[in-house]
């Protein structure tokens, strides 16, 4: 992977666009539409499995949840069909700059982000991708679990 596509699946930030629920392109909206045509219609054989298991009496509300994932539409933070529910100041600060990520600004760390729980998981993944390289960084995340 080089280093230019890789700036197309992760975010600013560092977090890995591609891996996530809401991405348009990502394996979960893949994978998700895949086991609903897989499973069809299921919800007869649902109603019967509840006698024996109970979770399977709320199938419709998992059905709905992978539907939902299924729907996937934002196209990640560096695009302007950006459906992130986090309000990230990285997504436009890095224009601004002129950086791909925020480790590469000149003014980093700097206080403009400030969700203490954002803050930590940004201030990590920025140290690490300046310390190892974004390329080793990008392929170290896809080991991990995106959630």
């Amino acid at each position: 992977m080089d280093y230019q596509q890789i700036v197309k699946e992760i975010a600013p930030c560092g977090l890995d666009c591609q891996r996530c629920a809401a991405y348009s392109q990502g394996e979960i909206k893949e994978l998700s539409a895949q086991l609903l045509s897989k499973l069809g219609k299921y919800e007869r054989l649902a109603k019967i499995m509840s006698a024996k298991q109970p979770a399977f009496a709320h199938y419709q509300s998992f059905k709905d949840i992978l539907t939902f994932f299924s729907q996937a539409s934002c196209d990640g933070c560096r695009s302007n069909a950006s459906a992130c529910p986090v309000d990230c100041l990285a997504k436009t600060c890095h224009k601004e700059k002129g950086v791909d990520f925020c480790f590469q600004c000149k003014e980093f760390p700097c206080t403009g982000q400030n969700n203490p729980m954002l803050r930590k998981r940004w201030l990590q993944k920025n140290n690490r991708m300046k310390e190892i390289g974004v390329v080793e960084f990008y392929h170290e995340q896809k080991k991990l679990p995106r959630y």
